[in-house]
């Protein structure tokens, strides 16, 4: 089995799955009434019926949920775990994950102090009366975060990280990989697992159709299926009064994983893809990939990074706040995800219900670029063209000389070829004579049939035309007339002109070109200058 050239033959003939879903996802969960000072204000003045709004009124409701907390770790047997400074949460929860048994439940409720943002009191005075009185500010504090792990009948692993102190925002964290494995063994199809992944099944097709299945009503169903089960920070008094959580997405990874037939077939791949793509992260490359003007304004580093991970290298590209990461999976498969921590990036709103406009983007920029890349590293099929025209080559026992590119009687060839394109019959040895000898300035009753028969040979050879069955006419091939195209547009518009411009034995002008060429001879000149080179 020979190793695939290009990719748009490796995405086409060396991949046993495809699945396109959504990876991990963080979600803000709030109550939107207890985000400013003015609603808390109202909150305990209004609706709790405190004659003053202050901090000191948090303190029993926070005490009351830290309680409720530990009183349900008890009843529950479930430990409470202080995370320990640089520890890695995951390992953690992976240990855990390995010792539970059950189908669903709560597997430990971790603990770590965190800097938020929370309300404080300051006292401030009235300027008639002289009197104090307590005010709301938004501050910043280390405060205690509860992190409830839990193993979902539907979603697999997940966590809910509760902030202790008032208006006690919460995050959610799932993955949408570990929701479709738990989807397939509920269903009993067979598969096997990827980390964070699937690397085969049984009934592909029900793969991807549960990753499409994943939707914001079913997030939002979680949520509220664990609130149910799970201490509560407000009474059901509250909850009626409309101080209810709200998701909104922090977070969210759209990934395309695409598994390969062989090891080595990836490996190839992707150590050519990242050479080929060094420049992707470029203004004018990011705003094909992700479909959206770029401009000086545009804030964000635009660049191309290659990290490194012992052997296994990774290319990332960065748009304002969101980013693409692309690296070969566990040796076995090409995964390509997007990563859009600010849904407002791409004018969207960042409430769930946001969430089948977000997955557009983010699996559309997956795609671009693998188009990207497709494009950039499939030169080879270019390169093969280029090189099957201007050397000599032999077909069948029959030689046939090069096309030259420079040459002008095959920049005429070219051109007419172009001309007899949209000729429906074709085209004959003498008619192709009379318009050659016109664009070489010769005369067409004295240009030699035989030196015609000899070029219509080489481009016949070449590739460029085909003989008509049972005729003396000949026709245009579709790569024949892109190549005749090609090769004479870029000669005539792009090649002599410019090569005009730049030369030194060309008119001065105030041509961009002309001038950064200029530039570059008088910085050449004053380096060998430095230098002390001799001429």
């Amino acid at each position: 089995m020979s190793i695939p050239r290009t990719v748009a033959e490796v995405l086409r003939e060396h991949v046993t799955l495809e699945v396109e879903g959504i990876d991990r996802m963080y979600l803000n969960v709030y109550v939107p009434a207890l985000q400013r000072a003015g609603g808390v204000a109202s909150f305990f003045r209004f609706h709790l019926g405190h004659r003053f709004a202050s901090s000191a009124l948090m303190d029993p409701i926070t005490k009351a949920f830290i309680a409720q907390m530990e009183q349900f770790a008890k009843q529950e047997k479930v430990p409470i775990v202080p995370f320990e400074k640089g520890q890695r949460k995951d390992d953690v929860a992976a240990e855990y994950r390995k010792k539970f048994g059950a189908a669903e439940g709560v597997l430990f409720i971790g603990k770590a102090q965190e800097k938020t943002s929370v309300f404080r009191t300051e006292r401030r005075r009235n300027e008639q009366t002289g009197a104090t009185y307590p005010w709301l500010v938004r501050s910043t504090a280390m405060v205690n975060h509860f992190y409830v792990y839990c193993m979902d009948r539907d979603f697999g692993p997940f966590f809910l990280k509760f902030c202790t102190y008032f208006p006690y925002n919460a995050k959610l964290c799932l993955n949408g990989h570990e929701y479709v494995k738990q989807q397939l063994t509920n269903r009993g199809i067979g598969y096997e697992a990827l980390d964070n992944g699937i690397l085969s099944c049984t009934e592909p097709k029900r793969v991807q159709a549960l990753c499409d299945g994943l939707s914001g009503e079913k997030i939002d169903g979680l949520l509220r299926k664990w609130f149910r089960k799970l201490p509560h920070p407000f009474t059901g008094k509250d909850r009626q009064a409309g101080y209810r959580y709200q998701i909104s997405i922090l977070q969210a990874e759209f990934s395309l994983t695409q598994v390969l037939d062989r090891p080595l077939t990836g490996r190839v791949f992707f150590e050519e893809v990242i050479r080929e793509n060094l420049d992707i992260g470029r203004p004018s490359q990011v705003q094909l990939i992700f479909d959206r003007r770029v401009s000086r304004r545009t804030p964000g580093k635009f660049r191309t990074r290659v990290i490194t991970d012992g052997v296994v290298p990774s290319l990332h590209v960065d748009y304002k706040n969101s980013r693409i990461k692309q690296y070969h999976k566990e040796g076995r498969a090409l995964r390509t995800e997007t990563t859009i921590n600010n849904t407002r990036d791409f004018g969207i709103g960042k409430l769930l219900k946001n969430l089948p406009e977000l997955r557009q983007v983010g699996f559309q920029a997956n795609r671009r670029l693998l188009d990207v890349q497709t494009v950039s590293h499939d030169c080879s099929i270019g390169e093969d063209a280029f090189e099957q025209v201007v050397r000599p080559l032999e077909v069948a026992g029959q030689r046939a000389s090069a096309l030259r590119f420079g040459d002008a009687r095959v920049q005429a060839l070219l051109s007419v070829l172009v001309l007899f394109r949209f000729q429906l019959r074709g085209f004959t040895n003498q008619e192709m004579r009379a318009l050659l000898a016109q664009l070489l300035g010769l005369d067409p009753a004295h240009y030699p049939a035989g030196r015609m028969t000899y070029d219509l040979r080489r481009l016949r050879l070449h590739g460029l035309i085909e003989r008509i069955p049972k005729s003396h006419r000949y026709d245009v091939t579709p790569s024949g007339l892109r190549i005749a195209l090609f090769f004479s547009r870029t000669y005539a518009r792009l090649l002599r002109p410019k090569l005009a411009l730049i030369m030194p034995a060309g008119p001065p002008g105030d041509s961009p070109l002309r001038a950064a060429f200029d530039r570059l001879q008088i910085e050449i000149d004053r380096c060998c200058e430095e230098e002390k080179l001799v001429a």
